[in-house]
């Protein structure tokens, strides 16, 4: 029995990922070996493959493999980046980030998720992701600056914070807006930030400190 469910991970890739026109090997090696099921509910857990986006408690979701591959390979990431993620939920997409590069740096608003994501990650030996709980509209300015950032819920506008903590050359994508969304990447330059409108998204809100 394939316990650890590498048949259905490859399958997965084979049918959703490299379809959906994800290049990077790095990125295709790192959908192949993380355990998404590990970061699903259990009782979602035979859903884990499939390409859409799941229920992880708490209002919050874990998105679709293949937009989590696509944000991923639109940071053109090195081993040697420092990534700031915003919405850390199950953990899978830092997971992701943690195969590509040396530190990760995640921040999550619902305390249980980040708890439990913490679980997963020291369960699984993910030792370069440190987890903070709070407010990720204001990133992790301590840590600053960033190579990348990547935001996994949309607030109405870009976070000034999130920008102010990229480092020159750096990359943000984000999904922004409220009932219409699109998918938006940054990239900081000496002179200033240049950005790309990608696709149509649907994700949760991001949730602020003190919001009802």
């Amino acid at each position: 029995m394939d316990s650890n469910r590498e048949t259905e991970r490859n399958r997965m890739v084979d049918q959703y990922i490299v379809p959906h026109g994800i290049k990077d090997p790095a990125v295709i090696a790192a959908m192949r070996h993380v355990p998404r099921h590990r970061f699903v509910p259990g009782m979602y857990s035979v859903f884990a493959y499939i390409d859409g986006p799941l229920s992880i408690g708490h209002s919050q979701t874990i998105s679709q493999p293949s937009l989590v591959a696509e944000m991923t390979e639109q940071l053109k990431l090195k081993k040697t980046d420092k990534v700031l993620e915003i919405g850390t939920g199950s953990g899978y997409q830092a997971a992701i980030l943690a195969e590509l590069v040396d530190k990760v740096f995640t921040v999550e608003i619902v305390e249980p998720l980040a708890r439990q994501a913490e679980q997963t990650f020291a369960e699984l030996g993910c030792k370069n992701i440190r987890v903070r709980v709070g407010d990720g509209y204001l990133g992790w300015p301590e840590e600053a600056p960033f190579d990348a950032i990547i935001v996994t819920a949309a607030p109405d506008h870009v976070p000034q914070p999130l920008l102010d903590q990229l480092a020159i050359g750096g990359r943000l994508i984000l999904p922004v807006g409220q009932r219409l969304q699109t998918l938006e990447l940054y990239h900081r330059t000496a002179e200033g930030y240049e950005r790309k409108t990608l696709t149509l998204v649907r994700f949760v809100p991001l949730v602020r400190s003190g919001a009802k």
